[in-house]
């Protein structure tokens, strides 16, 4: 596999060391992390994932080209929306952080607070950090693994089929897509941002998509057909061919996802049964 071509979506696994993991090992390490990520608040545990995610979807050499505009537009978004949380509530720090540190007063309304910044840092690291273990895991994983990672912790094995078919056909409508608006610009639909309008661009992809939706729902009903006649779902289990013994590798993140659950646990009970006074850690305070 040419790593420089990997795809968003890849069917074919890669070389590198998260891509030889096995599918169970990359499910089970995946929800560990966002369950973490959801379960705390805490920038000493949020930024370290944030870190890892980072190394780990540099270190499996994506292209760039793609995976670089995505974390722009969502970066983008992200930043965009605690703008308008500050615009409607300047001193949002106060209830969630504590205390209102003023830093810069624009005007008898609008302040800067450093609880609201140390909010809004938490939250973006938050936000970023789901992100890119989520960017990460799909990078890495191909629709085979996936199934048989969900399989491992007891998804029932129709279900992880639908997944696996659902998540091998992303590909195919997005190369489909391509060849459609490439085939469609050259019998003279516009579509250059210099010479049409947002809402004229708009308008022609949708009517490029639509048609091509249907066609890949009539494609999965034609395999749904093809796996009923060869008996597919009438086993209780059931193996898969992408799925590999455990590696070296393997059970080293054994150990690491193992004790990432343990730490979901002490979170969970230490805001059950310890709950703070504010929900986000300070080191100020």
């Amino acid at each position: 596999m040419n790593l420089d071509k990997r795809l968003f979506i890849n069917v074919i696994p890669g070389k590198t060391f998260l891509d030889k993991l096995s599918g169970t090992t990359k499910v089970r390490l995946f929800f560990a992390l966002i369950i973490l990520l959801v379960a705390t608040w805490d920038f000493r545990i949020l930024f370290p994932v944030l870190v890892a995610s980072l190394i780990g979807l540099v270190s499996i050499k994506p292209n760039w080209k793609i995976v670089g505009s995505l974390m722009a537009f969502i970066i983008a978004v992200n930043l965009f929306n605690l703008f308008l949380i500050w615009v409607v509530t300047p001193d949002y720090g106060r209830n969630i952080v504590g205390g209102s540190t003023v830093l810069f007063t624009f005007t008898s309304r609008y302040i800067l607070t450093a609880e609201t910044l140390w909010y809004f840092l938490i939250r973006f690291t938050k936000f970023m950090a789901t992100f890119l273990v989520s960017l990460t895991f799909i990078q890495a994983i191909t629709p085979s693994e996936m199934a048989a990672g969900l399989y491992s912790i007891k998804v029932p094995y129709k279900i992880a089929t639908i997944v696996s078919i659902a998540f091998r056909y992303i590909p195919d409508i997005s190369r489909d897509f391509a060849d459609i608006k490439i085939s469609m610009q050259a019998r003279g639909m516009e579509l250059d941002s210099k010479k049409a309008g947002l809402f004229t661009r708009l308008k022609q992809n949708v009517l490029i998509l639509c048609p091509l939706i249907i066609v890949s729902f009539e494609r999965v009903g034609n395999i749904a057909n093809a796996m009923d006649l060869r008996g597919y779902g009438k086993g209780k289990t059931r193996t898969y061919y992408s799925e590999h013994e455990e590696t070296e590798n393997d059970r080293l993140m054994k150990i690491i996802y193992l004790l990432l659950y343990l730490s979901i646990v002490a979170v969970i009970f230490f805001r059950i049964f310890f709950p703070p006074e504010f929900q986000v850690w300070a080191p100020w305070i």
